[in-house]
């Protein structure tokens, strides 16, 4: 059996950089599944929101239950 001592047709740097990148490229991982709790009918949600001062001023100026006055403002405004 004779061995074959053709060069290849491949340059040695295009070799030596498709190694490298074979080595240094990350693989994708997979998302991580996001998992939500079940929605509770009628149950309510902390969120962030920020409003002009005159806004909140109306709706607090009455006292406790400001929150509750706004989240039926807002219910009313999206026809729910």
């Amino acid at each position: 059996m004779a061995i074959d001592r053709t060069r290849r047709p491949s340059d040695p740097r295009q070799a030596a950089e498709a190694a490298f990148r074979a080595v240094t490229r990350k693989t994708p991982e997979a998302a991580p599944e996001v998992v939500r709790a079940p929605v509770i009918p009628g149950t309510r949600e902390t969120v962030s929101l920020r409003i002009d001062r005159a806004v909140l001023e109306h709706f607090q100026k009455d006292g406790p239950g400001w929150q509750d006055r706004i989240n039926a403002a807002l219910k009313a405004a999206a026809g729910l």
